[in-house]
């Protein structure tokens, strides 16, 4: 088939989350198995064009409204190609997103870039694959103003939900600047009364499929308490909405392979886990102590990760039982300050780096004994699988992506890979953590959690094969 991919992050020159690793992964992925397949993303400024040959494609002028764009297409890539769209107009900002007033024009652009893309080069897309709200706009686009060209008569459109919570949400307005003036009254009219126009919703509402990153966050966005205003329109689709669970990388986050970690490993050697957490210790100035848990957190740290149980549970955890927490992160002010102040109080037992260290992201998970990650809700989560092919035990809500690949610890049967907590409050992180640390206290239990998180596959090879379906099926209906 021929697939055309569109989305803002592409891993490693734009990242911000797990859309960067999977616009990264599940092409190459399409482009092994035989699929044609481009994908187009921003050029933007923050972009290290070291990282690869960047070739000038073709140049060309781009009118949103009555706003006129110069627009330069550069080629990357000798696998799938990957074709960056230069506009320093729009996305020469110093950052990846904004809350700029031409918030809308800079993805608009981006959309249109990539039909235009299409169109000279004569490719056809089967299937075009938006991602997020930032070209939710492209089946809506497809099926009005390009309608006519045969170079789109049989495409289909794929909208693949990251985070429902992020919906580019614009004044009325800003109607012009998408150029479908000629068919406004297919905006959504009850919304656009109101003086709104919403980007995800229009995808939602014109894409002949949906997916979203894990079976439970296709279920959870159709509720009232997930859905962020849009699970009744959901809901009425349901029946296109698949949940497709993000894969994994293990050529780059594997122990075996790891090129990050000064210890390679596997399970059936874990000698070098350990050697890598004493590496990590030391790294971090904190004591090596053989038989006392490490703790590791690798996140942003924002309100959706749910740290805000942090504080009232963890202070007590660590008098009582000494065990030693090592954060990786950066964000909101209050739950930096939160994780500083609890490296002053226990200077011996947690480390908080702030910011974001890819070397030191690896270390964490191949040193920690353990993973935690409390999130209020995670649509797919990618940590945890890390964990899991590190044979670092997950701690996590039952949520979204969390609930799919976190099995409970069951001690009686010996199965289970991890602990989860059912209700987002102190005393659900409380039990979990004390759970695992019963847990750690059995070395024969441990091990056989290590090896149950470890013998999971998550691989590209296994949930590509879940997209190639749904393309499939989204062919026949033409």
């Amino acid at each position: 088939m021929n697939v055309l991919f569109v989305a803002s992050e592409l891993a490693p020159f734009a990242k911000t989350g797990g859309l960067a690793d999977v616009i990264a992964a599940l092409p190459a992925y399409l482009h092994r198995a035989g699929h044609q397949v481009l994908v187009v993303v921003p050029l933007y400024d923050t972009v290290d064009v070291s990282k690869a040959h960047f070739e000038a494609v073709f140049d060309t002028d781009l009118r949103l409204g009555d706003h006129q764009y110069q627009i330069k297409f550069f080629r990357v890539g000798s696998g799938p190609p990957i074709f960056f769209v230069h506009c320093p107009a729009l996305f020469g900002r110093g950052r990846i997103y904004t809350s700029d007033s031409d918030e809308h024009r800079r993805f608009l652009a981006l959309q249109f870039a990539a039909i235009i893309l299409c169109q000279r080069m004569g490719f056809a897309p089967d299937i075009v694959h938006a991602h997020d709200w930032q070209t939710a706009l492209l089946p809506m686009m497809i099926k009005t103003l390009f309608a006519r060209d045969p170079l789109f008569a049989k495409t289909r459109s794929l909208l693949t939900i990251h985070n429902l919570n992020y919906q580019g949400s614009f004044p009325s307005a800003i109607g012009p600047d998408t150029n479908l003036g000629s068919v406004a009254h297919l905006f959504h009219n009850e919304l656009l009364s109101a003086g709104r126009v919403n980007f995800l919703l229009q995808g939602v509402l014109y894409a002949d499929g949906i997916t979203t990153v894990s079976p439970t966050y296709a279920n959870e966005i159709q509720t009232e308490a997930h859905g962020a205003g849009l699970d009744g329109f959901l809901r009425a689709r349901r029946t296109t909405v698949v949940g497709i669970l993000n894969g994994v990388d293990y050529g780059e986050w594997s122990p075996e392979c790891d090129r990050l970690i000064p210890h390679r490993y596997s399970a059936a050697d874990l000698t070098g886990k350990e050697l890598n957490k004493q590496a990590l210790l030391e790294s971090l100035g904190l004591p090596y102590q053989p038989r006392v848990p490490v703790f590791g957190i690798v996140s942003r740290l924002v309100s959706q990760k749910g740290f805000n149980l942090i504080a009232p549970v963890m202070p007590e955890l660590l008098r009582r039982h000494g065990f030693q927490l090592v954060v990786l992160g950066s964000g909101e002010p209050g739950l930096e300050d939160m994780f500083s102040r609890l490296q002053r109080a226990f200077p011996r037992q947690v480390c908080f780096y702030r910011g974001f260290k890819n070397d030191l992201a690896h270390l964490i998970e191949a040193g920690a004994d353990a993973f935690l990650m409390p999130s209020v809700y995670e649509p797919c989560g990618l940590n945890q699988l890390y964990s899991l092919r590190y044979g670092t035990v997950p701690i996590v809500h039952r949520t979204g992506g969390l609930a799919d690949t976190v099995r409970p610890w069951n001690p009686s049967s010996g199965t289970g890979n991890g602990f989860l907590f059912e209700h987002h409050d102190e005393a659900g992180l409380r039990w979990a953590v004390l759970a695992a640390l019963a847990a750690y206290r059995d070395p024969a239990q441990w091990q056989t959690l290590i090896q149950n998180g470890m013998a999971q596959d998550f691989s590209w090879e296994v949930q590509g094969k879940l997209y190639e379906w749904v393309y499939q099926r989204l062919g026949e209906g033409n």
